[in-house]
């Protein structure tokens, strides 16, 4: 009943709120109309909140771009035979955990989305392993990456708890999946959002100082004054801030015309709009969390509009793929290899976990083509193996490999003998 109370006022005592190295009253509502009292300041800190980091628009865009990608990839375990040919294990338990449905709920670009943006953003993924009564890994549950806490036993294992339910959940490192961040130790990954916390902290005060400006703005913008023999007193001013506030304050009153009498005049004040939008600051807090996460501004609508077509464009994809998505890639991999996969397993069967990075060229026809005549021209693989890749059915004559055959003896093309050979003395 005490939140009850403060709510509607019947404590008897002032709603005080702690801030900085003291306190800060809600008493006087008139104070956040004006934005005049600290505990506006305060609540504005908030603000700098994990939450509010992930809703600026260059942070989601960037987090959405890198998760959603590793995501779409298809993620395969391959078994090495002892003809030293590796190939697709599908018959293996890992196969369809990994590459189809990690769970009862998700999908498996539900699940790895959510994976990846939580390295992304927080440093650490954590996924529950659900085995069967045999051993055999069954299923993977995620968990949100702010709640686990890490600690290392004194034997050295890991443990990691969490709350849940309003139960603290405690597991030990064996049954965890736990991929671990960039410049982390063998604890933890290390957090952008907290490693990083300055330049979001300054994307969020741009993004609330342009916010504040259109919200709390007067239109038409200017200066309401009387001749200079008319002095207004105390209660003529409070009137005239009353009503500017309800009649033209906001962008839903925006444009209303103003009525002025007694000599009073309406003076328009000309602001200019990058000012007032703060265009530049904010691009340029854009561009600083885009370089957090690697990824090229053109590719989340930042930078300039010529490195958004043409060849900058190929050149920003090219290196998105290089720089910023390999890396991730083969920390998810190695992470998967060695904690769900026993050693002697990878030993005996020679079993392997690789996202297929030939995935992304799904959307991307021409490119998919061009490298499938080039792979049958160079005669690294069939016609059948192409058209498989495509969804087709085999054709006859399609499994033998071929290649062109213009590379041939200079004595053969002058002759004409497709029996003639080089020889050392030719």
């Amino acid at each position: 009943m005490n939140w009850l109370k403060r709510a509607f006022g019947l404590s008897g005592k002032k709603d005080i709120e702690p801030w900085r190295s003291g306190l800060a009253s809600t008493e006087n509502g008139n104070n956040f109309v004006t934005n005049q009292v600290t505990l506006a300041n305060y609540r504005d800190l908030r603000l700098a909140s994990a939450g509010a980091a992930v809703g600026l628009s260059a942070t989601w865009a960037c987090v959405q771009l890198i998760a959603g990608t590793i995501a779409s990839l298809p993620l395969m375990v391959y078994r090495t035979g002892p003809d030293g040919i590796r190939r697709v294990a599908r018959d293996h338990p890992l196969y369809f955990v990994l590459h189809d449905s990690p769970n009862y709920d998700q999908t498996a670009v539900d699940f790895w989305e959510f994976m990846a943006a939580a390295v992304e953003l927080q440093g650490n993924a954590y996924a529950v392993m659900e085995r069967r009564s045999d051993g055999v890994l069954n299923a993977l549950h995620p968990i949100r990456p702010d709640l686990v806490r890490v600690r290392r036993l004194d034997d050295g294992s890991l443990e990691y708890e969490w709350p849940e339910d309003g139960r603290r959940i405690v597991r030990p490192g064996e049954q965890m999946l736990h991929i671990r961040g960039a410049m982390g130790d063998g604890i933890s990954g290390t957090s952008t959002l907290s490693a990083c916390r300055a330049v979001f902290e300054d994307a969020l005060a741009a993004e609330t100082a342009a916010g504040a400006m259109f919200q709390n703005g007067v239109s038409p913008s200017g200066i309401l004054s009387t001749a200079d023999s008319v002095a207004l007193t105390k209660d003529q001013r409070d009137l005239l801030e009353k009503l500017l506030q309800e009649k033209y304050m906001g962008a839903v009153r925006a444009g209303r015309p103003m009525l002025l009498d007694n000599g009073m005049k309406w003076t328009q004040l000309s602001i200019n709009p990058q000012d007032a939008q703060m265009l530049e600051s904010r691009k340029f807090s854009g561009e600083q969390i885009c370089r957090l996460f690697g990824v090229p501004p053109a590719m989340v609508g930042f930078g300039d509009k010529a490195s958004n077509w043409g060849t900058g464009k190929e050149v920003d994809v090219l290196g998105f793929q290089k720089f910023t998505l390999r890396k991730r890639l083969k920390r998810i991999e190695q992470a998967l290899l060695k904690q769900l996969v026993p050693l002697a397993e990878r030993r005996a069967q020679g079993i392997t976990i690789e996202f297929n990075f030939e995935g992304l060229l799904r959307g991307d026809t021409e490119s998919r083509y061009n490298a499938y005549e080039r792979a049958i021209r160079m005669g690294i693989a069939t016609r059948n193996e192409c058209r498989a890749l495509e969804n087709l059915p085999p054709i006859e004559g399609g499994d033998v490999v071929t290649v062109q055959m213009q590379d041939i003896p200079l004595a053969q093309a002058i002759n004409g003998d497709p029996n003639e050979q080089d020889s050392p003395n030719s």
